[in-house]
Parts: structure tokens; C-alpha cells; sequence
């Protein structure tokens, strides 16, 4: 099923009395999601994502702007008539029912002529119990079950209608590091297995660029940068997206171009060819940086962390926004620790430059 935002935005009443200006949560929100695919809403808290999902589930109203499923106008429908399956952060299981019954309880209230009888419930209970691997637990209540079996259930619930969406409101952040790689796993198989357009609210940015087949990344209410995942991490729109994708983060400097060269401090470090000579923001990611004897860019070395298939390379520089610079190098490279500076050449595709007001990418030319 596509689903269609058009100019979203909701705004809520200030509580400060001194300033009477509403909040804008959702600001002016255009997407189509297409029929099929897994789209991550990704952003700090407060940006607008849960908000955007509770506009699409029908559980709040947009102050304006339009919700289509499909070629179906749903804005003023009320969620139970969408067609939606939901799961939420706590799971919001019952606790005096057993799986099964929490499973059969959207089909128990279906109604005219979508009723089913006893026999059809039971059997699609137990259909949806097997897509998330769950049918041997049916007969247990939800306080005899693990965080990631509680999960499991909240999501054959969703499903066991088979809905026409699935909304997915930050479903792992109560599991455990293990547990939520192992379920956003189990999350993508599902939902490549049953092809319902599904979206997934997270403020984590791995989980997000892990299953998703796009994500929006947002802001202050505002969409910053839709894309496929890789494509957004190698090509950030502004300062904001380049900084909260990628782990270790981006590499944050001030920077200044000068007659097609961009100097760190007193280093050239990269030809950039076709940029107006000015101040600007350089982000390098961790995996942009060479380990070389006579490399352009010079760092204080701090202490050289082994992780087993890497070396992570931490240093400072005066040039540098963030307390230390962090450099992600392969484990056949050998780092002098006698020296007190390190040295580095730079991978220019993983090297951007952002204006010093607009915090805009500004492409060039290496």
C-alpha cells in the first residue's frame, strides 16, 4: 500500500504563557512511501517522527495536509478504519491474557462482514505466532516472557490482521544490545515475507540505515533528507545530517578555502576545485583518514585503540569542534607511538564541506 503525505503539519497550543506561538511538531511534511517498502523516520527526540506516525495511524490530526492510502483520502478516518497494525514502545501487551489470546484479540473484534468464525481466528493467530516464531509460547502470559518474546507478540498482533500498513514506534529500544540486533533482523524478514509498507520510528541511526530501504531524516519538525541509506550517509544534505549519521560520528573541523585548496589550521589538506574562497565546516568521516609518513593533515596523537579487525587512531586538533578526532584505519597499518604527531592523507569522497551560515554541503571538485 503507497502512502502519501501532502504538506503535513501539526501543530500543538504553547504551554509557555509567555510566548502564545504554537509548536510546530510536524512542519509541512511531502513523502510518497511506496507499496511494499520498509521506511525509517530518523531524527533526535523531539523531531517530529512519533508525531508523523500517530498522523498517519489516525491517532492524532494533522492542523493540515492530507493522508493517502493508496488513492483513499484516510486524514479524517479514524484509526480503526485504516487498516493500520501499530506497535508501540512498551508493547502494551495485556497482562491477564495469554499470547494467544492477545493475538486474537483485533480479530474478536471485527465486525459485519469481516467477522470470522472461532476456527478462521485461531487459524490466522497461529499464522502470525509463526511468522515471528512465537508457537510454542502461545498458552504463557506476557509477565512468563523475555523483553524480545513480549516484542514478538506486540508484533503478531499488528499483523494477524494482515494490515494495509505497519507503524513501528521505536519497538527495540527496551531490548538489550543483542536482543535488538537480532530482532530488527527478524523485523526485515517479516516484513519482506508478508511485502506490508512499513514504517519504523527510531531515534537510533544504525538500526534505522540497517533494514530500511529509505530513510527520512528529520529535525525541529522539518525533513532534512529522504534517501536510500548509503546515499545519505555518502552524500549528507547539511551539516545536521552529515553529524547524527555514522558511528564513530563525523570528524567536525573549521576550515578555510583558499585559491582552490582547503586548509586545517595551517595544513592544505585537499585539492577543491570550483569553491568561492571562504570559512567554512569540514566534516571527515573516521574511515576518511590515511595513515602517512609525510601526509598533508597533522594531528596530536592521543593513544591508538585496538578493536580487533580496525585500529581507531585518537588524536586532537586546534582546528577541531570535537574534543578528539577520531580516525578508523585497517590493522596492517603500525602507528608510531613515539611520536607525538600523527599524520594523514584524506579520502576526498569522504571529505564535506559546509557553508559557515547555512550549514548547507557545498559540492566540489577534487
Amino acid at each position: 500500500m503507497e502512502v502519501v503525505l501532502q504538506n503535513l503539519t501539526k501543530k500543538f497550543p504553547s504551554r509557555d504563557r509567555k510566548k502564545k506561538e504554537d509548536v510546530i511538531a510536524v512542519n509541512d511534511f511531502t513523502f510518497e512511501i511506496p507499496d511494499g517498502k520498509l521506511i525509517g523516520l530518523l531524527g533526535p527526540s523531539g523531531c517530529g517522527k512519533s508525531t508523523t506516525l500517530n498522523l498517519i495511524s489516525g491517532l492524532l490530526k494533522p492542523t493540515s495536509g492530507k493522508i493517502f492510502f493508496g488513492k483513499e483520502d484516510v486524514t479524517d478516518l479514524p484509526p480503526e478504519n485504516r487498516g493500520i497494525g501499530l506497535v508501540f514502545q512498551n508493547y502494551a501487551l495485556y497482562p491477564h491474557l495469554t499470547v494467544k489470546q492477545n493475538i486474537l484479540f483485533p480479530l474478536q473484534n471485527l465486525k459485519g462482514k469481516d467477522k470470522l468464525s472461532k476456527a478462521q481466528m485461531n487459524e490466522k493467530a497461529y499464522e502470525a505466532a509463526k511468522l515471528v516464531q512465537i508457537e510454542e509460547l502461545m498458552e504463557r502470559k506476557p509477565g512468563e516472557l523475555s523483553g524480545g518474546q513480549q516484542q514478538r507478540v506486540a508484533i503478531a498482533r499488528a499483523l494477524v490482521k494482515m494490515p494495509r500498513v505497519l507503524l513501528l514506534d521505536e519497538p527495540l529500544s527496551n531490548l538489550d544490545a543483542r536482543l535488538r540486533l537480532q530482532t530488527r533482523e527478524e523485523i526485515r524478514r517479516i516484513q519482506r515475507e508478508t511485502k506490508i509498507t512499513t514504517i519504523f520510528v527510531t531515534h537510533d541511526q544504525e538500526e534505522a540505515m540497517s533494514i530500511s530501504d529509505m530513510i527520512v531524516v528529520m529535525k525541529d519538525g522539518v525533513v532534512q533528507q529522504i534517501g536510500k541509506p548509503q546515499e545519505v550517509y555518502d552524500s549528507p544534505a547539511n551539516l545536521f545530517v552529515a553529524k547524527f549519521l555514522g558511528t564513530p560520528p563525523i570528524n567536525i573541523f573549521v576550515g578555510q578555502v583558499k585559491d582552490n585548496k582547503l586548509y586545517i589550521g595551517e595544513d592544505a589538506v585537499l585539492d577543491v576545485k570550483g569553491v568561492a574562497n571562504q570559512e567554512v565546516y569540514v566534516g571527515i568521516r573516521p574511515e576518511g583518514f590515511v595513515l602517512q609518513e609525510a601526509g598533508a593533515f597533522h594531528c596530536e596523537l592521543n593513544v591508538v585503540e585496538v578493536m580487533g579487525r580496525d585500529i581507531s587512531v585518537v588524536s586532537t586538533n586546534k582546528a577541531s569542534l570535537n574534543p578528539t578526532v577520531r580516525a578508523i584505519i585497517g590493522t596492517e597499518n603500525k602507528v608510531d607511538m613515539k611520536n607525538p604527531t600523527v599524520r594523514f592523507g584524506l579520502v576526498p569522497r569522504k571529505v564535506f564541506l559546509f557553508h559557515k551560515e547555512t550549514e548547507e554541503r557545498i559540492d566540489f571538485e577534487d
